[in-house]
């Protein structure tokens, strides 16, 4: 999918090119490129005469590669972007940022390129179109889509605080069971995941931003617009710290109320196991070879028998229940 950004009246308008012929009847300042076909950057490159890598969206690229400035000015990026869906993963997007454009007499178009839809575009595309002024050149965009990005994460964070405050009342109520301990455990592993993809995310985002900063392409208020990206980057790495230390405090307390299960039961077992010593032994000493025994030669010896068992079985049950070792 290609889809071109204009600015109209310092808003951000949206258009899907499905032909060669309707690129030159806009002058983008953003080129973005979703799972693009072979046709569509054949496009690309014929109009814009940018020529896009084989490994732009390539996960394995050797991190000296993905920031860094061509002979011609043209800057490359790539980065990862932040999905919080039902299975959290990063997304990486290759940005190539052309500052003058030949083709189009005009002065910066950004590209995109990445092979799914990114929630932070989406938000940012609808703040551009809403906010008249937000976007002035190809520069700003690349910008806002970082700081969308750290607003973005700061939205996901917020949600785990949520879903780790249920976790932690069903942990804090009381009566944790075995069933129970297990899913709040896979709902707190869900969560660190999400956490430790937002740390690092916010990461790689910094280093992007930095790399901005570096190159000396921002003017003076978007160099302020950067350093206020890293400022918030640098707030959620706190609170990414602190979840990490609330999760490890909500796994410590669950596998604690687990163990507790578990000594319950074997606390059972060696209260049984005691209980029935005494049974045992005389159970034994019936069941030895006497000259007389009592089974034999009275008539009561059976009903004795079984009843000295129960009684000797009873009074150690009853000192436990006295003692509070049975609750």
């Amino acid at each position: 999918m290609l889809n071109i950004f204009s600015l109209a009246n310092g808003r951000l308008f949206q258009e899907e090119i499905e032909s060669l012929e309707e690129l030159s009847k806009f002058q983008p300042i953003w080129v973005d490129l979703e799972s693009p076909t072979l046709e569509e950057k054949r496009w690309v490159k014929q109009y814009y005469g940018l020529s896009i890598p084989e490994d732009a969206m390539d996960e394995d690229i050797e991190e000296s590669a993905r920031f860094y400035e061509e002979d011609n000015g043209d800057l490359h990026i790539r980065s990862d972007f932040l999905i919080a869906d039902d299975e959290p993963r990063t997304v990486r997007v290759a940005f190539i940022l052309n500052l003058v454009n030949e083709s189009l007499k005009s002065h910066g178009v950004l590209f995109s390129i990445h092979d799914e839809d990114v929630p932070v575009f989406r938000l940012l595309r609808l703040r551009a179109r809403r906010a008249p002024g937000l976007i002035e050149d190809a520069k700003e965009v690349l910008l806002k889509l970082f700081d969308a990005d750290a607003e973005y994460s700061a939205d996901t964070l917020e949600g785990i605080y949520d879903e780790l405050e249920k976790s932690s009342k069903q942990v804090l109520s009381g009566e944790v069971t075995d069933t129970l301990a297990g899913e709040v455990l896979a709902a707190i592993a869900r969560q660190e995941d999400l956490n430790g993809r937002i740390r690092r995310n916010m990461m790689d985002t910094r280093r992007a931003v930095s790399f901005m900063m570096r190159s000396r392409m921002l003017n003076a208020e978007q160099f302020d617009d950067a350093r206020q990206i890293l400022r918030d980057i640098e707030s959620l790495d706190n609170h990414t710290a602190f979840l990490f230390d609330k999760i490890n405090f909500l796994m410590d307390a669950t596998v604690g109320f687990i163990n507790i299960n578990q000594n319950k039961i074997i606390k059972i077992f060696s209260v049984a196991s005691v209980a029935l010593l005494p049974p045992t032994l005389i159970a034994s000493i019936y069941g030895m070879n006497f000259r007389f025994m009592p089974e034999i030669d009275w008539q009561g010896g059976y009903p004795f028998a079984l009843g000295l068992m129960v009684a000797s079985a009873l009074g150690p049950m009853w000192y436990f229940r006295k003692r509070g070792w049975l609750r």
